[in-house]
């Protein structure tokens, strides 16, 4: 069986990371049905986070190719700052509203998201920022799942956030993804705010 590599990710993944997001997409499950654009859901969830200079982005490959990945940041009001005055204004450009190609509601949220501008951070909206500061996202394609990769994704990300001394990091989650909750709630992560949609969760870094 061929081994699941882990490493840091580099520029000529980022067409592979575009299609594990939207393969991944719908909850975890293929999302292509749903976009007009295939790399819109990337252009927003995965892209800017390889990008950015202070991110974190590794790698599950498997047979010669990303088969997963996991992104992070330590500091998310910085990010979305960076998102608001670089990345984001030429994708606003490129999709205008309303967009006339938009085929479903999930392509519509993320449209919503691009052009919803995050920054001045609204801190009372992030209660709790200053104690979970650094977010994630994380997607793995079938072929690589219950492999234990997950586990191993996420202990990269909290070694490089253990590193620079970041105290928590959270994450979001769909209440229609039960599997992705019982993973996380197993890695320490328990619920810091709950939404209409989902979970708002959080994990303290041991030193």
């Amino acid at each position: 069986m061929d081994k699941i590599a882990i490493r840091h990710a580099v520029l000529t993944d980022i067409p592979y990371l575009y299609e594990v997001c939207l393969k991944t997409g719908n909850e975890g499950n293929d999302a292509s049905a749903l976009f007009s654009d295939p790399y819109l859901i990337g252009h927003y969830y995965v892209a800017p986070y390889l990008l950015y200079q202070k991110g974190f982005c590794f790698i599950a490959e498997y047979k010669n190719r990303p088969q997963g990945y996991i992104v992070a940041v330590p500091d998310t009001v910085s990010f979305r700052q960076w998102m608001e005055e670089y990345w984001l204004p030429p994708l606003r450009n490129q999709y205008p509203q309303p967009f006339p190609y938009s085929i479903s509601e999930k392509e519509k949220k993320i449209l919503d998201l691009i052009h919803l501008s995050k920054y001045p951070v609204d801190l009372n909206s992030l209660p709790w920022i200053s104690e979970f500061p650094a977010h994630l996202h994380i997607d793995l394609l079938p072929i690589i799942q219950r492999k234990g990769i997950g586990s191993k994704l996420m202990d990269n990300i909290f070694n490089e956030l253990r590193k620079q001394n970041i105290p928590g990091i959270y994450l979001n989650v769909d209440l229609s993804n039960p599997g992705a909750i019982s993973f996380y709630q197993k890695l320490g992560f328990s619920v810091i705010k709950k939404q209409e949609w989902g979970y708002t969760m959080g994990k303290l870094i041991e030193k």
